[in-house]
């Protein structure tokens, strides 16, 4: 906690009004339909190969999931993230390193606990997952020492994935023949898991049976939002692999990153254009020529552009800002067949007092109420109104001392859980969205204070004496995720990591009409921070290549 309260350097909103008052350009070589990660990655690497560039988002912020909001006065304010709650591969020489750098973009990390960067607190005993995946599982073996066996071939995928992802990277993502020898010879599960689109539960049948240690493996599965009967094991082992290699917070917060970026893409000349709505982008004769956007106060216009680069919501994109006329038959069946991950409900709190004494580390809790990780998503999904089973608690005054986010004497803290984002979950209809009527309306209302009130419960459990000098509180469902980054079903994990959905399942730079591209949590590179930016390089470089 700080001894002293210093105003935040940059609060999100520093640069709302110039952006949103920044001059449309009639003309550019690459038009991006949202300022998210991939978005303004892609901007910053085009730009500086001497592409004229615009970005449009109807966002007062920048930064997509990487944003903050502030609450309060400058002498007592609070700041928290949207979804930057730690990262992996962040110290020197790291992959955020590597595609940073060229950008002239730096983010200092602070690191989480190496033993024990996410604490897993089952009914009966606690599992801290620390940094190497060799201490992983010698710690695995301890506990469970009966299940040695299977802990190993659980390792050796593991093993086999990262040897294989990193072949992977060295070829700039292509599956060559040289990387498709590589995945024959050396990571034999890895190809089988591929070829057979195994589950993360058709892995886990295949090491062990045992419900408890099962708990332990798909302990992070909160980290894109699927039970283990849905998401791909290359998702899940490629995630894990990503934080033994560390984990991070960013100092200043999640909003510091994008700050960053898109000051790198400004400063070479590329212009960011906040709260614009793109209505549509513009597609003649088969390819994508512009956007229609509308500036917040004034008449709709027509920005012509040389290629479009969609950092938006897959779905959205395809058949809302394309549209089903200007797609083929198969992507339309291809974009509605679409699905996406469960949302995000998050309980911001302000917590008078140093949460050090109370037992808080430098790590994120992870909390269940029983070993059936299945069944924390169907028991939701099945009915609105059971209440989550497991829930997910960390804190930026923790992780970033430094941080300046809440006002001197207090901290932030943010209790999280997985839920579905779809509107009729919620008791609410399309037009209620629409017109913002779905904030007053009292079933919406009562669920999201019961949420709010098991949140705040899940704190006082696990730190007996906080919830009573809790100064400030407020709560974002879903709902509000999707308010702000028009996501399908307010998810910000993008299109579901299936298994057919997933690596090659996912959508390619290129994507639909001529011109048009995809940037973001729903490319290739998949979700996260990390792969959102590096989904923005990728792109940008395949579309400089098809505009030299």
């Amino acid at each position: 906690m700080r001894s002293a309260h210093v105003p935040p350097a940059s609060l999100p909103t520093t640069d709302t009004l110039r952006r949103t008052r920044a001059e449309v350009p009639e003309e550019v070589d690459v038009a991006i339909v949202g300022a998210g990660l991939g978005g303004l990655t892609a901007a910053a690497y085009l730009a500086r190969q001497g592409h004229t560039v615009a970005v449009f988002d109807s966002h007062y912020v920048a930064g997509g999931c990487a944003t903050g909001f502030a609450r309060g006065t400058a002498a007592s304010r609070y700041v928290f993230d949207v979804g930057v709650h730690y990262v992996g591969d962040a110290g020197p020489g790291g992959a955020f390193e590597q595609l940073l750098a060229p950008l002239d973009a730096h983010v200092e990390f602070a690191p989480l606990d190496p033993d024990g960067f996410d604490t897993l607190v089952f009914p009966d005993f606690r599992f801290r997952i620390p940094v190497g995946r060799d201490l992983f599982r010698d710690r695995l073996v301890e506990l469970f020492p009966e299940e040695r066996r299977g802990i190993d071939r659980y390792v050796g995928y593991l093993a086999q994935l990262e040897g294989f992802v990193d072949a992977l990277d060295a070829q700039d993502g292509a599956m060559s023949p040289r990387v498709g020898l590589h995945l024959m010879r050396r990571a034999p599960a890895v190809a089988a898991s591929m070829a057979l689109r195994w589950n993360m539960s058709s892995l886990l049948d295949r090491c062990t049976r045992d419900p408890r240690l099962r708990a332990v493996l798909l302990g992070q599965s909160g980290d894109y939002g699927l039970p283990p009967s849905e998401v791909s094991p290359l998702l899940h082992c490629a995630l894990a692999n990503h934080y033994f290699r560390g984990a991070w917070y960013p100092k200043g917060g999640g909003q510091v990153i994008a700050d960053r970026i898109a000051d790198s893409a400004e400063q070479a000349g590329a212009s960011v254009h906040l709260q614009t709505l793109v209505d549509r982008i513009v597609v003649e004769d088969g390819r994508a020529t512009g956007v229609q956007i509308t500036p917040r106060g004034q008449e709709p216009r027509t920005v012509r552009a040389r290629a479009v680069i969609s950092n938006a919501d897959a779905k959205r994109t395809m058949l809302e800002l394309v549209g089903p006329e200007h797609l083929p038959k198969r992507w339309i069946r291809r974009a509605t067949d679409w699905t996406v991950a469960d949302g995000i409900f998050m309980t911001c709190l302000g917590v008078k007092g140093d949460l050090a004494l109370d037992g808080m580390g430098r790590t994120n809790y992870w909390i269940f109420d029983h070993y059936d990780t299945e069944r924390l998503y169907t028991s939701v999904r099945s009915d609105p109104d059971a209440m989550p089973q497991g829930a997910y608690i960390t804190s930026a005054s923790m992780k970033d001392p430094g941080g300046h986010n809440a006002p001197e004497g207090v901290s932030t803290v943010e209790v999280m859980t997985v839920l579905p984002g779809d509107l009729a979950h919620w008791g609410l209809t399309q037009g209620a969205f629409d017109d913002g009527s779905y904030r007053g309306q009292a079933v919406y209302q009562d669920r999201k204070q019961r949420l709010e009130d098991q949140m705040v419960g899940r704190l006082e459990t696990m730190f007996p004496g906080t919830a009573e000098r809790i100064v400030f509180q407020e709560s974002a469902t879903p709902i509000s995720h999707m308010r702000y980054t028009r996501a399908s079903s307010g998810s910000g994990y993008g299109l579901a990591a299936t298994p057919s959905q997933f690596a090659l399942g996912r959508p390619r730079a290129r994507l639909g009409p001529q011109g048009l591209y995809i940037a973001g949590a729903s490319a290739r590179s998949g979700h996260g921070i990390l792969s959102a930016i590096r989904s923005g390089r990728t792109t940008a470089l395949e579309l400089a290549k098809d505009l030299a």
